[in-house]
């Protein structure tokens, strides 16, 4: 993933640029940049902050740089902003998507233009830099944003800060967020809304799937009204969103606890049967709390996740170090665990392994019973529009994995569409196999229609790829 930030103010921006993109550390690993225009023009700053946060690596720029208007990011995987020259003038570009497409775009770019790209170093072709090629290719910058969007296969959205202001896009979707805030002093735009509450601005607008606005100290212009079909990622509420955000007026805390909620409704399990629940730190919490209100079972913390010095910006790229990591993360209470029948509710289950390992771990702190309610169905399918997750395959993907198992090869559509209904046969069969092997007393996934239901907007306008592969 990743996410960004912009500010467009009547004095220095720098102050607000600096906080702003920082909030948005837990959704990138790799890289991070500020980009800023001012009296003396463009200055830019890209760093590594795999070993490091972005406030230390920052710190320098934060007061050395000056500027009315900027935008920033945290990225999981490109070195941007990257300031571009070119017939629409100077400027900088930031992104938030994925492309799949990438060869075909490269060979239309290199056809028409002749234009050569810099491999990075795991010899990929920066996104970002294709990106502002694709707008290149047109007369202007706004027809250019729309050709880029529109010939892109997966998603895009965008902030591009010229001279004039700053250009802010969303996906033609809507598949990833894009919220303006305003205070007396101008307008910033953000990917995460909570990002600039802390600092002065007040809600302004949300922009729609495709729209395209300016944005100035003066204010915000509507420069693409915004379309009418939107597939927001239902993920965003149920993991990588930001508790205290919120994405077409629904509450990321608030839906979580809705989908424990429901999930107690449909699960049935008293008193009599667990002890406790529990949710895995940090997303899993409010979908435990809303379990556990609605249940009457107590709501306990017995992992407690230590953020001083491990936040998600930490994680490496190299999944044995992550897995070693999210174990260090997670402190356990043995008072909360030892003798005790346990519901744990995590966000989701992709991979099973971190998951698998923290039960194996609560079962050797002393708990008598593991029951596992991840707060979305299974995963069955990979994400092909953002990037919510580092599986190169579907077969990374332990829903896939055991049916595969269980088929005994990898099975046609019409049979995985089997798997995705909680009400088959087959669906029991595989919520069996993944049981087994990780280790839980007992699995329940929560549905689909039940998570839709806690997110509260039409489903027709969330994108629910992963888990029932539909477009």
């Amino acid at each position: 993933m990743g996410g960004f930030f912009a500010a467009a103010l009547r004095e220095d921006c720098v102050f607000d640029l600096f906080f702003g993109t920082d909030y948005h550390s837990h959704l990138g690993t790799r890289r991070a940049g500020l980009a800023v225009y001012g009296k003396k023009g463009f200055d830019r700053a890209i760093h590594n902050i795999e070993n490091s946060p972005f406030r230390t690596k920052f710190e320098k720029e934060a007061n050395a740089m000056q500027g009315t208007m900027g935008i920033g990011c945290i990225s999981d995987y490109d070195p941007q902003p990257l300031v571009v020259r070119s017939h629409h003038g100077t400027y900088a570009i930031t992104t938030v998507g994925r492309v799949n497409n990438k060869d075909h775009l490269l060979d239309v770019i290199m056809k028409n233009t002749g234009i050569h790209f810099f491999e990075m170093t795991s010899g990929d072709i920066n996104s970002t830099e294709l990106v502002a090629a694709l707008i290149n290719q047109k007369d202007s910058l706004v027809e250019g944003i729309r050709s880029a969007q529109e010939m892109i296969d997966g998603s895009m959205t965008l902030l591009v800060l010229t001279a004039d202001g700053v250009y802010c896009a969303r996906d033609r979707f809507g598949r990833t967020p894009l919220t303006i805030g305003l205070k007396d002093e101008g307008f910033c735009a953000s990917f995460e809304p909570f990002a600039y509450l802390n600092l002065g601005y007040r809600d302004y607008k949300e922009l729609g799937p495709g729209e395209i606005d300016l944005m100035t100290p003066e204010g915000v212009t509507t420069l693409v009204p915004p379309g009418e079909k939107m597939r927001i990622c239902t993920f965003l509420w149920v993991y990588y969103g930001y508790p205290s955000s919120h994405y077409e007026g629904v509450s990321v805390e608030q839906m979580r606890y809705n989908c424990g909620r429901m999930l107690a409704r449909r699960d049935g399990m008293s008193r009599e049967r667990i002890d406790t629940v529990a949710g895995v730190p940090d997303s899993g919490i409010a979908h435990a709390i809303g379990y556990a209100n609605e249940s009457g079972v107590p709501f306990s913390r017995p992992l407690i996740k230590y953020t001083p010095t491990w936040p998600r910006s930490f994680m490496p790229t190299v999944q044995s170090k992550r897995d070693m990591i999210a174990k260090m993360k997670l402190i356990p209470v043995h008072e909360l665990i030892e003798k005790q029948r346990m519901l744990l509710i995590d966000d989701s289950i992709v991979r099973g392994t971190q998951l698998r390992k923290t039960t194996e771990f609560l079962f050797r702190t002393g708990a008598r019973e593991v029951h596992a309610r991840p707060a979305c169905p299974p995963i069955m399918f990979g994400c092909k529009y953002i990037n919510f997750s580092r599986s190169n395959s579907d077969m990374e993907l332990i829903a896939r994995r055991i049916v595969s198992k269980l088929e005994g090869h990898e099975p046609e559509r019409a049979v995985l569409e089997e798997y995705c209904d909680p009400e088959s046969e087959r669906y029991a069969a595989m919520l069996e196999g993944i049981r087994r092997q990780m280790g839980f007393s007992s699995l329940k996934f929560n549905r689909l229609d039940d998570m839709l239901a806690a997110v509260g907007v039409e489903a027709c306008k969330l994108c629910t790829y992963c888990w029932n592969g539909r477009e």
